[in-house]
């Protein structure tokens, strides 16, 4: 036999036994919290059409797309994101309607980026997005919920950073920046090199004035009074006004909520999804040097799909948060009730009967005819090896 029909491709990975329960108890109880706000369950294709996630729509850049031919020479992808999925059902199941629908997945997506550092190439995403709602009540909600869901995972010490795209693109266009230098400069910041953003700004002849106020985003927003002394400095440029004073009254609905003292923001914060068009942000906790949850708000992009609607979605890397909370020894363990019945031929209906009992009163039971030894220690062992907390020989 080959050795490779014995191992996954790079990037994937088999989750059994043990694992795969976990994942799947962690997902139900973060599944609970989001449908306890009034998302609707949503399943989408896990492939899509090219167009879906072309650059146009601002997602997932090309070359770490999934891509394929189906039998008719249309080109399809694995999806890299749930997100304009949902927006695409949405647009065609309730293009007519003007009130707000709001929906929740979780589902597999699939990004052929590098392994370095052992980033996995299928990872398992459960999200909500609450469509046809512009108000940054709807903003408050979403964030509350990945809160929530932070809590009910039985993490306590994290951080919700938060940004808004219209500062950052408000300050480019009334420092007459060309969509080339944008690009450079959004790539630095993205990476926290501001030096660098800073070099570029300098060699391009930038007015000492936005020099400074780009050298000052790292630090504009780290607190309240920061936010405030950054509108005071932005005073003549509307949109960052806007964007600051969204993220102010963010901050107060939270306070409603309980939930401010989770809450940090982050003006130079940028998403590498070009679809955001105003608050975005990341979900951090001790001991992850990745986002285990992010979001934004996405008012344009249902336009691509024919519906004109405001958007705001988060989503939560499952795979990754399991991670955490295995490194952190904060998974709870799982309950060994599943029974082991070992019976000889002439116990068999007897088997049978106390197994449909057992199912029935909610137990996991497996029955097994004695037909591997009689030395009890071999089904002992069999049982310790899968998990199993009970067993019994008739």
């Amino acid at each position: 036999m080959p050795k490779r029909l014995l191992h996954t491709p790079e990037g994937v990975r088999d989750i059994y036994n043990g694992e795969y329960r976990q994942k799947m108890r962690l997902q139900n109880r973060l599944f609970s919290v989001v449908t306890s706000y009034g998302f609707s369950p949503i399943q989408t294709p896990t492939f899509e059409y090219f167009d879906i996630f072309s650059a146009e729509i601002g997602t997932t850049p090309s070359k770490d797309l999934y891509k394929f031919f189906d039998r008719e020479g249309n080109t399809l992808v694995l999806r890299p994101d749930i997100t304009p999925s949902v927006a695409r059902a949405t647009a065609k199941y309730y293009m007519d309607e003007n009130l707000p629908v709001k929906f929740c997945y979780a589902g597999n997506t699939y990004v052929n980026n590098t392994s370095y550092q052992g980033r996995l190439k299928e990872t398992t995403e459960l999200g909500a997005e609450y469509i046809g709602d512009g108000s940054v009540d709807a903003d408050g909600e979403i964030i509350a919920l990945v809160v929530e869901c932070f809590l009910a995972a039985g993490l306590s010490e994290f951080q919700i950073s938060v940004g808004h795209v219209e500062f950052f693109k408000s300050l480019c266009e009334a420092a007459s920046l060309s969509p080339e230098l944008i690009e450079e400069i959004r790539e630095c910041i993205s990476m926290k090199n501001y030096f660098g953003a800073q070099g570029i700004l300098e060699d391009a002849g930038t007015d000492p004035r936005f020099l400074e106020l780009f050298s000052l985003l790292p630090v504009f927003g780290e607190s309240l009074d920061a936010l405030k002394a950054a509108k005071e400095k932005v005073s003549d440029i509307p949109g960052c006004v806007r964007a600051v004073e969204r993220l102010e009254k963010l901050y107060e609905i939270l306070s409603f909520y309980g939930y401010a003292q989770y809450i940090s923001f982050d003006l130079s914060f940028l998403s590498r999804y070009d679809y955001y068009t105003g608050i975005v942000f990341d979900g951090y906790t001790y001991g992850s040097g990745e986002a285990i949850a992010k979001g934004g708000r996405y008012d344009e992009l249902l336009s691509h799909f024919g519906k004109n609607a405001p958007a705001v979605g988060a989503m939560i890397r499952l795979d990754s948060m399991l991670t955490l909370l295995e490194r952190g020894d904060l998974l709870p363990e799982i309950p060994k009730d599943d029974v082991l019945i070992v019976y000889a031929a002439e116990k068999r209906k007897d088997a049978i009967n106390e197994a449909v009992k057992l199912r029935q009163a909610g137990r996991s039971v497996q029955i097994m005819q004695k037909t591997f030894g009689e030395d009890p220690e071999v089904y002992e062992a069999y049982a310790k090896r899968l998990g199993i907390g009970e067993w019994k020989i008739l």
